[in-house]
């Protein structure tokens, strides 16, 4: 069973997330957050710290013009909670792989949160 004020805090952090609000997306973070992100079984990307985080929040924040993770389900695991996430973006710049702003990309994928002392302490991206 998932506590409604975890759930809460996940929503509070997607509606953030969806509208390039880092600052809102940082608050709902511990100070000590890891968030690694996974693509295709291999991580690419790792960061330790609000610091850190804030970097790459406002990177990507500038690669897209908008983009929307959509809960579709929560399961728990153990002391962690797994959300499984569809996702749309569209492209603000030209990627180096080829991809063009005004593209759109959509994926499905997983995120697994935990928390720690009231605030997000692991964000774990799967796609």
């Amino acid at each position: 069973m998932i506590r409604e004020e975890v759930k809460q805090m996940i929503e509070d952090y997607v509606r953030a997330y969806n509208s390039f609000d880092v600052e809102g997306m940082i608050k709902l973070l511990h100070k000590d957050i890891l968030f690694k992100n996974f693509s295709n079984g291999e991580l690419n990307t790792e960061t330790r710290g609000t610091e850190e985080f804030r970097e790459l929040a406002e990177k990507s924040s500038k690669i897209f013009s908008n983009r929307r993770q959509t809960i579709t389900g929560y399961s728990a695991l153990g002391d962690k909670v797994e959300v499984q996430i569809e996702y749309e973006g569209r492209l603000a710049v030209d990627l180096p792989n080829g991809l063009k702003a005004g593209d759109t990309l959509q994926l499905k994928g997983k995120s697994v949160f935990e928390l720690k002392e009231g605030k997000i302490s692991l964000i774990e991206d799967y796609s």
